[in-house]
């Protein structure tokens, strides 16, 4: 049986659909590709039924979103572990065993994530792995500095799911991705879920993509990802803390919302994210809240003490 699954969340995806693929064809025999395509209308699935017989092609009827597109992949799938990949990456040669030898290493590993370079300025970082923090903040370790300074591996907060290997069997006791979320945020959710019942997520620098980077949803910040990225981040918040540790937090989590408010303001997007929060509240009213279990307060605690240590890796005053 194989050892791992490669999912490829598709949507509109026709001018990087094959580049992607093409770059794992050596590094997948024997191994399945399964693209889900949440109901493309540019001609990429055509493209993958049509020139690329040995990837298994879901095909959704509408855009369901990230979330919903890679849980239909990892039901589908049968392997021990899976791989998340975005249409919009080009993965290295050895990609694949990269990961699975440093996913491999301990039980209590979830997921490992990729160096993710930028495919418009190859010499920088995209991605080097995502710290979350105190104010509320998720943040792209390494963004846009050369990718010599990360060739160190090492925990990180979660796992970028654009590029990133699961252990499969954690999804049974964690859940699969949030599907409330609908895109972003819904990994950094996945990776605090894992680590609330003792979890590890590691960054693996031998393993090597190239990313386009929002090449579904447009510029590094459009009013869509505004919306989104602010709702999710409050239900991420209420899902997750147990009330001690959200009441621990709130001044910061309070002042990280009013930085955020005063940035978008600036870009002329306030309005975005005032209804991104106020959308994320709704969500909190029906969405999911992680049961809060005795057993898995030290874990929190760990949690909470990584979350005020990311505060000098995100503020200038801590670098």
């Amino acid at each position: 049986m194989a050892d791992v699954s490669v999912i490829i969340p598709n949507y509109n995806g026709k001018q990087y659909i094959g580049e992607c693929l093409e770059s794992l064809r050596a590094q997948c025999q024997g191994r399945p590709v399964i693209v889900v395509d949440n109901g493309s209308e540019d001609g990429s699935r055509e493209i993958i039924q049509r020139d690329y017989p040995w990837v298994t092609l879901i095909c959704l009827d509408k855009n369901y979103g990230f979330c919903r597109a890679v849980n239909e992949g990892i039901r589908a799938a049968d392997t021990e572990y899976v791989i998340l990949l975005n249409n919009d990456v080009r993965a290295a040669d050895g990609f694949v065993e990269e990961l699975l030898r440093a996913a491999r290493k301990d039980r209590k590993i979830f997921s490992c994530q990729a160096q993710m370079r930028q495919m418009d300025r190859p010499d920088r970082i995209d991605n080097a792995g995502d710290f979350y923090c105190a104010l509320g903040w998720a943040v792209s370790r390494g963004k846009d500095e050369p990718w010599e300074k990360y060739n160190r591996g090492g925990p990180i907060f979660s796992a970028c799911a654009g590029a990133a290997i699961y252990r499969r069997a954690v999804f049974r006791q964690i859940g699969f991705f949030d599907e409330a979320h609908f895109a972003y945020l819904e990994d950094v959710d996945m990776g605090y879920r894992a680590k609330i019942l003792g979890y590890r997520n590691l960054y693996v620098p031998g393993a090597v993509v190239w990313h386009k980077g929002s090449a579904s949803t447009g510029a590094r910040h459009n009013r869509f990802k505004v919306v989104c990225a602010a709702r999710n981040n409050l239900y991420l918040i209420y899902k997750n803390m147990p009330l001690w540790q959200i009441l621990i937090n709130l001044p910061l989590l309070a002042v990280g919302l009013l930085i955020k408010l005063l940035f978008f303001v600036a870009k002329g997007m306030g309005g975005s994210y005032l209804k991104g929060l106020w959308q994320g509240l709704l969500l909190c009213r029906k969405g999911e809240k992680a049961a809060f279990l005795a057993e898995n307060f030290d874990n929190c605690w760990k949690i909470q003490l990584e979350l005020w240590k990311n505060l000098r890796k995100i503020l200038p005053v801590g670098r």
